[in-house]
């Protein structure tokens, strides 16, 4: 599938148009010039993540339609526009050196346009949804409203995309050239560290073996100290004192020995050791979920795979499933 850009919107907005090859339509923002009616049209072609296809919108709020991104490239190519002057002309139905519409005033950012529309409804609406519905008026007034605002919601989404595409294009140009530098250096990193294993817990073993060792001959040098402190003790002389302190010498070395020395390979600044690492070995699945059936994050899980159950038809052990009506 071929991968889409908006490198040549970006070097077309700086005078850099080309090469344009026919059936090979570019993601970006464009004005479709139509001089037979005096009235250029805002123009959009993004690749949509969900359905994996190019798509193309052209005209204004009013009267914006989905085109085949193909038809319309050789009419838009060569008159690129920024996002900003897309949104501003989708918003208020004409290019800014159009003449404004009469009694317009909102915002010419598209964003800030819809928040002021937004609050105009807000505070109404509140006031309405405060009082229960009883009348036929009353419903046809809610059902309108809700139309009104959810449009204006699609609006707001949809202009979040068209905003939002470039910025995540861009960010997803930089994880590609990053990314598998990143995972390859990291992969071989553990595998290295991986292929140590047999080496290092060699080493633990040979180490432990030595620390035993080493305790013992503690243990021996310790009862000659002990020794050799009661003998000084009974004959009070200056040789068998001697002996007892280089006893105790002795003893205290042989201690310090016993302490254990960790596994390692590599220098100061790369060393790998072994560590103790903590997980779960499940020996007994249903006994398991019983003691986790009461975590919120367990009833959260089950809740969604019961439910998606459900709107596909299937009941499953220990669920039935609901149908309600809701307004929508």
């Amino acid at each position: 599938m071929e991968k889409y850009t908006y490198d040549f919107w970006r070097e077309a907005l700086k005078g850099n148009i080309g090469p344009v090859h026919e059936g090979h339509p570019q993601v970006g923002f464009y004005r479709n010039r139509n001089p037979k009616h005096s009235i250029d049209n805002p123009v959009a072609i993004w690749f949509d993540e969900e359905s994996q296809t190019l798509l193309a919108k052209t005209g204004f709020e009013s009267n914006s339609k989905m085109v085949d991104p193909d038809d319309i490239w050789s009419y838009v190519c060569q008159n690129p526009i920024s996002s900003g002057v897309y949104q501003k002309a989708f918003a208020d139905g004409a290019f800014e050196s159009a003449t404004p519409k009469v009694g317009h005033n909102l915002s010419a950012d598209p964003r800030e346009a819809l928040a002021m529309e937004l609050e105009g409804e807000k505070e109404l609406a509140e006031q309405f949804l405060a009082e229960p519905v009883t009348t036929k008026e009353q419903a046809d007034t809610a059902a309108t409203w809700a139309t009104k605002l959810g449009k204006l919601s699609k609006k707001a989404e949809d202009l979040r995309k068209v905003a939002k595409q470039p910025h995540l294009d861009a960010g997803q140009a930089v994880d590609d050239a990053w990314n598998p530098i990143r995972d390859e250096a990291k992969d071989l990193s553990t595998k290295l560290k991986r292929h140590l294993n047999d080496y290092l817990l060699e080493q633990q073993r040979v180490e432990k073996e030595r620390q035993r060792k080493a305790q013992e001959e503690a243990d021996r040098k310790r009862v000659e100290a002990e020794k050799a402190a009661a003998e000084a003790a009974k004959s009070n002389n200056d040789e068998a004192k001697e002996i007892a302190e280089r006893k105790q010498q002795e003893l205290e070395a042989a201690e310090r020995a016993t302490k254990a020395q960790n596994a390692q390979a590599g220098h100061t600044g790369s060393k790998v050791a072994l560590r103790t690492v903590t997980e779960a070995e499940i020996t007994d699945y249903d006994a398991l979920l019983m003691a986790l059936k009461d975590r919120d994050e367990v009833k959260d899980l089950v809740q969604s795979l019961a439910s998606r159950a459900a709107r596909s038809g299937v009941e499953l052990a220990g669920m039935k499933i609901k149908k309600s009506q809701r307004a929508a």
